[in-house]
């Protein structure tokens, strides 16, 4: 198997040199070598699959159709064997990171940090921002998210629930009063967080199906942390990730509401491109955060 394996690299690695010489020169082979493992090719598979003159190598027929084909298997098993001694050797080398802001200075700096310091190896390029990255073109292994994955072009892998909570003050909550059905947060003032899915649509469950309540305020923030801020001011009621919501809410300075409308809770998500297989120091990092949340839950 090994034998057949070098004869089928061989005629590769000429056609794609241009020429038995070239070949031998880059690969580091003998030029009669490389002709004896051709020649057996074809010889075996009992077809011509080059012309060869002094001057120019072609492919036949049959050696374009041949050549296509392994030319894919060769890149399959190079890329296996890469992804096996990256997944059997310690993490290594840069590993480019996206988060939001917010959630990440609350929330995964710890774990992020931790990892880091547990694998020298790896240097961590971590991106705070609060946009939705084009994890391909800027070149980032993995974003961490909080949504419900919707890119096909993307793999995604859930690492720990969270939650979302409607609140105001206790004072906003006297003056309008409690809202007993997400229709009643049309006619109250409502701060909008400009960077959450959805934006001045907040996406509700009354009686089985999602609905979609459109709301109106005085302030449009694109910071889940400037809602907060301002929802403590008594500017109207937000909806907010319960991991800032949370602290605010046991203290009494916000009042949740509509809990029981709430729908299904987002996760915090490891998105990374489709891809063949998965680098070894990104099959670490999420294997650590998965770990890492099974016992630092989101919103305790």
């Amino acid at each position: 198997m090994s034998q057949d394996l070098a004869r089928i690299r061989a005629f590769v690695q000429v056609f794609d040199a241009g020429g038995f010489s070239a070949a031998a020169r880059i690969h580091g082979r003998s030029k009669a070598l490389l002709s004896k493992y051709v020649t057996d090719l074809e010889d075996y598979l009992g077809a011509r699959l080059m012309n060869r003159t002094t001057r120019k190598l072609s492919l036949t027929e049959a050696g374009e159709a041949y050549y296509r084909e392994v030319r894919e298997i060769l890149s399959q098993l190079d890329d296996l064997d890469a992804t096996i001694t990256e997944q059997t050797a310690e993490p290594r080398g840069i590993l480019r990171v996206s988060a939001p802001r917010n959630f990440g200075e609350s929330t995964l700096l710890e774990p992020l940090f931790e990892f880091t310091r547990a694998h020298p190896d790896v240097t961590l390029d971590l991106r705070l921002e609060d946009r939705m990255v084009d994890l391909v073109e800027e070149g980032i292994d993995v974003a961490l998210r909080i949504s419900r994955m919707s890119d096909t072009s993307l793999i995604a892998r859930k690492i720990a629930e969270t939650s979302v909570s409607v609140c105001a003050t206790p004072d906003v909550i006297k003056a309008y009063g409690v809202p007993q059905t997400p229709e009643a947060l049309k006619g109250v003032p409502c701060i909008v967080d400009t960077n959450m899915t959805g934006q001045a649509n907040w996406q509700f469950v009354e009686e089985g199906r999602t609905i979609a309540i459109h709301v109106d305020g005085p302030v449009r923030v694109n910071s889940p942390a400037g809602a907060l801020v301002a929802a403590q001011k008594g500017l109207g009621f937000a909806l907010l990730p319960s991991f800032l919501a949370d602290s605010a809410i046991e203290k009494g300075d916000l009042v949740p509401v509509l809990s029981e409308y709430l729908p299904q809770r987002p996760f915090l998500q490891a998105v990374y491109p489709h891809r063949r297989h998965l680098s070894g120091k990104v099959r670490a990092l999420i294997d650590y955060l998965v770990a890492w949340f099974e016992t630092h839950p989101v919103n305790s």
